[in-house]
């Protein structure tokens, strides 16, 4: 994990205000010039990727809402993207670029635009599949994590 200091960009070019509310899992993914303004807490669990420019708002000054954001397992947020306090984004769940997330995003679920409407849910797309642990495509080039060694919990050697 880079150093992380209040306001100042890591050596990955993303910014946090309030570091010490940002809980940041492994394998994770923070595009350059993204800011993440934790004061409520932030919540950014394993194997989550943010694209570039990204701006994660826990405190909203425009309309004075407050909450954490929690972003789920394996959750992919595009380039360019806004999310506004107490969000949650699902597991494995998958924001397109440039959209504006003020709803809750379901667990698998794919949101796109200004504001974020649903377009779909993960596997709904034909050849995309999940293995037993609920990972798609490379997220299941590694293990589920649940294991002593790191490996899936699903899988027999």
């Amino acid at each position: 994990m880079p150093k992380i200091e209040h306001g100042k960009p890591t050596k990955y070019g993303w910014t946090v205000y309030h570091p010490d509310k940002l809980v940041l899992g492994k394998n994770t993914d923070i595009g350059y010039g993204s800011f993440l303004q934790a004061e409520a807490g932030i919540i950014i669990e394993d194997f989550v990727q943010i694209g570039g420019g990204t701006f994660i708002y826990s405190v909203s000054t425009i309309d004075n809402k407050k909450g954490s954001v929690w972003i789920k397992k394996g959750a992919k947020i595009g380039a360019l993207t806004v999310i506004m306090p107490g969000i949650t984004v699902g597991k494995y769940a998958i924001v397109g670029a440039h959209s504006f997330v003020n709803k809750n995003v379901p667990d698998y679920g794919k949101v796109v635009g200004v504001p974020a409407r649903s377009i779909s849910k993960r596997g709904e797309i034909e050849g995309e599949k999940s293995d037993s642990c609920g990972r798609f495509g490379s997220d299941r080039s590694s293990g589920c994590g649940s294991t002593q060694d790191g490996g899936c919990c699903h899988t027999k050697p």
